[in-house]
């Protein structure tokens, strides 16, 4: 009965910390609103990785005439995903990402950062993060 007691303790502990775990990685998705304040990024989960989409822009009916794809460049801004393929590395950072800047239509490796409940940390860079932007996004 003390070993059954004892692995229903052990498999409680583990379940909790996952899903603690969940939360933690999670606490990014919901709108973000950019550095310039021009746009709001909607930040959610597919599976075990984030994207993020443009939700909300200043200037409706942009289209996304810088995009290297021609037959893109048609296509409202509103609505496309600029963050891919996000995933929590189980500390601070959600990483092996991409962004994809609008203004001059290129893709750039990313790593994301949680500064506090309101405040992100995106940095787009190209080969290694040293060679970067970083901006930060408000709730």
């Amino acid at each position: 009965m003390k070993k059954v007691c004892s692995l229903i303790l052990v498999l409680f502990i583990s379940a909790t910390a996952a899903m603690a775990q969940k939360s933690i990685a999670d606490i990014i998705t919901g709108e973000w609103l950019t550095a310039p304040k021009d746009a709001k990024i909607l930040i959610y989960k597919e599976g075990n990785k984030y994207s993020g989409k443009i939700n909300w822009g200043k200037t409706t009916g942009r289209k996304d005439d810088k995009n290297p794809d021609a037959s893109l460049r048609s296509r409202e801004l509103l609505g496309i995903v600029i963050l891919k393929n996000f995933v929590f590395n189980g500390k601070d950072k959600w990483e092996d990402g991409t962004i994809y800047d609008p203004n001059n239509g290129k893709t750039y490796s990313c790593v994301i950062k949680l500064r506090d409940n309101k405040t992100l940390e995106v940095r787009g860079y190209i080969g290694f993060s040293m060679f970067g932007r970083t901006e930060i996004w408000t709730r």
